[in-house]
């Protein structure tokens, strides 16, 4: 299997170059031109590096990087930028980053910095979510989008598995609701804020087989996925 980079660079042309060298490299890679829309493929695949830019519309590579760090704690990051002034590194590593790499930079030095990050890879997947995961009386396939029961049987649609994918990785925690906003829509704002309502309401509906689960609405703060035992 291909190790799976996410790049975010919103400089068209380097985001071009930088991933035709990683393919060229063996790797995979997937090019995002804003935070928020590499903020939304972050959350519908699954990655081993990501490499962020850090000046960005929408969503800057520190903002990003926050919001990743709350959703894995472990997959390396590693910021591109033009700043160098010792405060701003530090701002990066504060916002999860792991290393930092100063624009301009050759070919060989990005090779070498993605190299030893990816040292790391073994780590991520064998900690990699599983396939198939178990909720309460449910299985959930989050290959397929499948929810089944022995009296139930419902393929999702994407913005339903994605939602109640981060609902399961939290199972038992409260899940802020920007937190799923951004990661689902890639942006936090009242209408999209309706629709996620309405997306819980389903979720709800389609585990009603099984009374010891609940998704529980804190208000003013998320949702919270609770299998009693």
């Amino acid at each position: 299997m291909k190790v799976k980079i996410l790049l975010v660079e919103d400089d068209t042309s380097l985001g071009f170059v930088i991933a035709d060298q990683l393919r060229s490299d063996g790797y995979h890679v997937t090019l995002c031109s804003d935070g928020a829309d590499g903020f939304r493929r972050f959350n519908s695949e699954e990655f081993h590096l990501c490499i962020f830019d850090v000046m960005m519309p929408k969503k800057d590579g520190f903002s990003l990087a926050r919001d990743v760090r709350k959703i894995n704690e472990i997959i390396p990051i590693l910021f591109l930028t033009a700043k160098s002034m010792t405060e701003d590194k530090v701002e990066g590593f504060k916002s999860g980053g792991d290393d930092y790499l100063t624009k301009p930079f050759s070919v060989e030095e990005l090779q070498l910095r993605v190299s030893a990050l990816l040292k790391r890879v073994n780590i991520v997947m064998k900690t990699a979510e599983e396939a198939i995961i178990s909720v309460g009386e449910y299985n959930f396939d989050t290959l397929n989008f499948k929810l089944t029961h022995q009296r139930f049987e419902k393929t999702l649609t994407k913005k339903e598995a994605q939602i109640l994918k981060i609902l399961c990785k939290f199972k038992d925690q409260v899940v802020p609701r920007d937190v799923v906003l951004n990661a689902v829509w890639g942006q936090d704002d009242y209408f999209v804020g309706r629709s996620l309502d309405v997306f819980i309401t389903k979720l709800r509906k389609y585990f009603k087989e099984d009374e010891q689960i609940t998704i529980s609405n804190i208000h003013g703060i998320g949702f919270k996925l609770e299998v009693k035992k």
